[in-house]
């Protein structure tokens, strides 16, 4: 059949025309809808559907793996952020994941950081030396200077002035030190290579600290969506007939989770805006550092009480009279960090805009801005600013 043959041929179908070469007409969809087998109306449908969405601006598929989804997309609110039916959030505008607080150029360049070559290049330089014989890379994996070659070169050294070993002993400083690199470093033979060593060392330290943190954010998300899947498909039928409550008042559950979900991701693209964010705006930086500490805090109260504190009353045999409490205990927290990662997330969006604002103000009274305290007040925080910026907030990040 020509009509088959032409579907089988792929989207061009879609271009069909009247073989009659004396005729212009096209060949759409009532005529095949006519001539053609059911399985190519099918093909048609799809080679129509996937032209329809593929040429429209305000169009495009869900990239989610296995997705067959489109989304359909309502400009003018300033938020590229879409949600499919199958759950998954993404950027409309670069369709990466959905990555609030940070730009689509912060991601490509984030993510092509995380892919490069560059990254390994660094450690390579900041971790180890070429043997002055073969060249090749030697990493220091214990205290002594005394290096020796993996075969077949053999070659013995030091690892501070690369010389050959035979000419060390207890006179040039034994095994822990060389007399002769802290010599010929305060003749400023060595000051480049150590400087681009270090260079590459302390970036390397950084991007470290970031990534590590980016991607426990990402792993704690998958962690508590498999949390939700669980509350939403078993616990919640249990919860419901231990304390005697219909599912539907369930729902504070439900939305702490969703919560929680949400946050890990914006938590995690901080990071990323953290990595990015220009050493010497000092000020900006410290804010920056308090809010996402601050955030952090708050994400962990949250997320101790919807997992820990709930198991207590998955656990009861009978209904527990404490169990309104918890409700409004968890109900409170998920509105108070939902709005507090909304403010987070428009005082990053902001570019910290209120740092500049306060840097201002404080001309009149600071000859110098020390980059301290003062931004701690800043409106994109919490309602009251806290008196006290709690510095880096390492702890769990």
């Amino acid at each position: 059949m020509l009509e088959s043959a032409t579907v089988n041929d792929g989207p061009g179908c879609l271009m069909l025309r009247c073989p009659d070469p004396s005729c212009c007409a096209a060949v759409g969809q009532d005529m095949i809808d006519m001539l053609a087998s059911d399985e190519d109306k099918k093909k048609y449908s799809r080679y129509l559907l996937r032209s329809y969405v593929e040429d429209n601006r305000k169009t495009k598929w869900c990239p989610a793996p296995g997705c067959e989804h489109a989304i359909d997309f309502a400009a003018g609110s300033g938020n590229f952020d879409v949600s499919c039916l199958c759950s998954y959030n993404f950027c409309w505008n670069c369709t990466e994941e959905a990555h609030r607080p940070v730009d689509c150029g912060t991601v490509a360049k984030w993510i092509l950081k995380n892919c490069a070559e560059s990254e390994n290049m660094n450690w390579i330089l900041a971790n180890s030396k070429p043997c002055p014989k073969c060249k090749r890379p030697i990493e220091k994996n214990q205290g002594c200077m005394h290096m020796t070659c993996s075969p077949p070169c053999k070659f013995e050294f030091c690892w501070l002035c690369l010389g050959a070993w035979s000419d060390h002993g207890e006179r040039t400083g034994g095994f822990y030190a060389c007399n002769r690199y802290e010599t010929a470093k305060q003749q400023g033979d060595y000051d480049e290579t150590e400087r681009r060593r270090e260079m590459a060392k302390n970036s390397l330290e950084k991007y470290t600290h970031y990534y590590e943190r980016w991607a426990s954010n990402q792993s704690s998300r998958q962690k508590a969506l498999a949390d939700l899947h669980q509350m939403q498909t078993v616990h919640l039928e249990k919860l419901s007939d231990i304390q005697c409550t219909p599912e539907s008042q369930l729902k504070f559950i439900i939305d702490a989770w969703l919560q929680i979900v949400e946050c890990r991701r914006v938590l995690k693209w901080t990071y990323a805006y953290g990595y990015y964010l220009p050493e010497h705006e000092h000020a900006k930086r410290q804010f920056f550092e308090y809010l996402q500490g601050e955030a952090e805090s708050g994400l962990e109260r949250l997320h101790q009480c919807a997992e820990k504190e709930l198991l207590q009353f998955l656990n009861d045999e009978s209904q527990s009279k404490e169990f309104n409490d918890f409700r409004t205990k968890l109900a409170g927290l998920t509105s108070v960090t939902k709005n507090y990662f909304e403010n987070l997330v428009r005082a990053l969006e902001n570019g910290l805009a209120d740092v500049d604002s306060h840097a201002a103000c404080s001309k009149t009274t600071n000859s110098k801005y020390g980059g301290g305290g003062g931004a701690s007040k800043g409106k994109s925080g919490r309602g009251k600013g806290s008196g006290k910026i709690g510095g880096s907030h390492d702890a769990g990040r």
